[in-house]
């Protein structure tokens, strides 16, 4: 029997993930935007808008930034790297968080 091979956009897990939430319904190349700002305002919306999330809004956006985060790993340009950096601190102020060290 012949094993089936996957194609390319089915390839990766974590990209159907990101694609195909069943939390957020993320705006198309969200993460692939170069404004920090408009990108946590992005997933700010979607997660209040969102009635599949289990977590609380704050916490649904930021696990999804950082899960496009983890998972783009060394295949993410440095230059957006620090865009999706800059976004989590965006998305911490826009909900009156502070971080912890």
């Amino acid at each position: 029997m012949r094993k089936k091979t996957k194609s390319a956009p089915d390839k990766f897990w974590s990209g159907k993930v990101t694609r195909e939430s069943n939390a957020l319904d993320l705006e198309p190349g969200v993460f692939t935007w170069t404004n920090p700002q408009k990108i946590a305002l992005s997933l700010k919306r979607s997660a209040e808008a969102s009635r599949r999330r289990k977590a609380p809004p704050f916490r649904s956006a930021m696990s999804m930034l950082v899960f496009y985060i983890n998972r783009a790993g060394k295949n993410l340009d440095k230059k957006q790297l620090r865009v999706l950096e800059q976004a989590k601190k965006e998305l911490r102020s826009l909900y009156g968080k502070k971080r912890h060290n």
